[in-house]
């Protein structure tokens, strides 16, 4: 990559917004020890990086003056938005491709970003359909397809984020650490590449969700892999097939340094950021502050550490399960079956073994039948983790049979 194609990438972009900032926050620097700064992506115009890329994507086939096309994408989240905004701006027609299942504040916010100039075609029922149609419609409508992260284009759009943090950070200073989320690549190879004369390889951690880790069963394999299923709760960054060029200028590296982080501990970071520091964060935007606390502690005491915010574009109705799965993976929520004798006093006998930080957030009866046993599913709450220890003690102690089903994922599933 070219340093002075981000440069006038850099330049172009100003168009649009000011540089994001890049914050040294102190919430994180105390917990960690260490200087952590954060390049805030979710304070774009769109809340997310992906406006870059795709803009630098339009302003080099403007410039050809090819103005007459009609540019389509097919996005059911941040790069639709991105697209819409950058329609918009140069005042050209786009057609924007996105699942049936779109939830509809995201419809909603690429016709706002988007206004007149584009138009919002819903086709199949996952990504994959509707990439197909919006493919098909470019070949017969003879359309400029813009892809959310596989094009040289993109790549130097989304690195004017490494070219905005070279110039931000204080005098003197070089980050030891950048920490990057991943879904298809593009920002990983676009800012690696900008950075690879100035910082070694070592330099770079990249984070995946468990459920979408593209890159690195890639890089285990040699060669691009794709994804055989994918957990889209985080689903900015939920890509079954990393993009081919984006791998190209990411496989030198290793496979170890891409952490797979559980999308439960992607939930406590979201609470804590909103609690802590008045911070919007959606799950795939999360993602690189929450692979700090996987981290070992010792390795980076006293580093200075970079770490991309991808984006803001958190839709709050998903905020009751983000917190449930927060607390599940602090352990200070648990649930499980227990086997209660059908007899008068039981109940009773059970409550009086909770302690007094323990709470019933749900009690349901799963077996009514049985003459002498009951089953029911408990779930609680409580303010320190090892409370459970303690409460688990006392019913083994008392003959109350019960199986914590908290971490049975199909169990949990079915019931939950």
């Amino acid at each position: 990559m070219m340093k002075s194609g981000v440069d006038h990438a850099v330049n172009a972009v100003r168009e649009l917004f000011a540089a994001t900032p890049l914050q040294l926050n102190e919430h994180l620097s105390t917990l960690f020890n260490a200087d952590i700064y954060l390049k805030r992506e979710d304070l774009t115009p769109v809340r997310s990086y992906k406006v870059r890329g795709a803009y630098n994507f339009f302003q080099k086939v403007i410039a050809k003056g090819d103005t007459d096309k009609v540019f389509v994408c097919a996005s059911a989240g941040n790069h639709a938005q991105g697209f819409a905004f950058a329609c918009r701006h140069f005042g050209v027609k786009g057609v924007v491709f996105m699942p049936v299942t779109t939830p509809q504040q995201k419809i909603d916010k690429t016709r706002k970003f988007g206004a007149e100039f584009i138009s919002i075609r819903l086709v199949g029922d996952i990504f994959d359909q509707c990439y197909k149609a919006a493919r098909d419609y470019v070949a017969e409508a003879n359309g400029y397809m813009v892809p959310p992260f596989d094009h040289a284009d993109i790549i130097e759009g989304q690195a004017t984020v490494a070219a905005e943090i070279v110039e931000q950070l204080p005098e003197g200073v070089t980050p030891d650490l950048i920490i990057l989320p991943v879904g298809g690549g593009g920002l990983s190879a676009g800012v690696t590449s900008y950075l690879s004369d100035t910082l070694p390889p070592s330099s770079f951690i990249f984070a995946e969700p468990v459920g979408a880790p593209s890159l690195k069963r890639s890089l285990e394999a040699g060669h691009v892999v794709t994804l055989s299923k994918v957990d889209n709760f985080v689903d900015g960054a939920a890509v079954a097939r990393i993009g081919d060029t984006n791998f190209e200028a990411l496989k030198h590296f290793s496979a170890d340094q891409v952490m797979l982080i559980p999308e439960n501990a992607i939930c406590g970071t979201i609470i804590d950021m909103l609690n802590v520091e008045g911070v919007v964060l959606e799950p795939a935007g999360a993602l690189s502050i929450a692979t700090l606390g996987l981290l070992d502690p010792k390795s980076i005491e006293g580093k200075t550490i970079v770490l991309v915010v991808s984006g803001g574009n958190f839709d709050f109705e998903r905020l009751p399960d983000v917190k449930e799965r927060a607390m599940r993976y602090a352990g200070l929520k648990k649930y499980f079956i227990l086997r209660l004798p059908q007899r008068p006093g039981a109940l009773r006998d059970f409550l009086n073994l909770l302690g007094p930080e323990d709470d019933i957030a749900r009690f349901e009866y799963l077996k009514k039948s049985a003459r002498n046993f009951g089953s029911i599913l408990i779930g609680i709450e409580t303010t320190e983790k090892e409370n459970f220890a303690g409460l688990f003690d006392r019913l083994e102690q008392n003959g109350l049979g019960f199986e914590d089903i908290t971490d049975n994922e199909i169990l949990a599933n079915l019931i939950i």
